[in-house]
């Protein structure tokens, strides 16, 4: 993957970070991520991106092939 140098300020402002602001850092990026995570995941089920998994989790069920966790 090509980095741009707006990717290399990032790296380098992030590598600066005192260990309370990194903690904070990460803290917000997991957030962030798992937000954007989200998003994406929904506009995958409204657009049915995942109706063939979801078809074929449900054959699997029906036919007996799935384990209780």
């Amino acid at each position: 993957m090509r980095e741009t140098n707006e990717l290399k300020e990032i790296e380098k402002a992030i590598s600066q970070l005192s260990p309370k602001d990194l903690s904070e850092f990460r803290r917000w990026f997991a957030e962030f991520d798992a937000e954007t995570w989200d998003k994406e995941f929904e506009t995958d089920v409204m657009t049915g991106k995942l109706d063939g998994l979801a078809q074929k989790a449900l054959k699997h069920l029906q036919e007996g092939n799935c384990t209780d966790l």
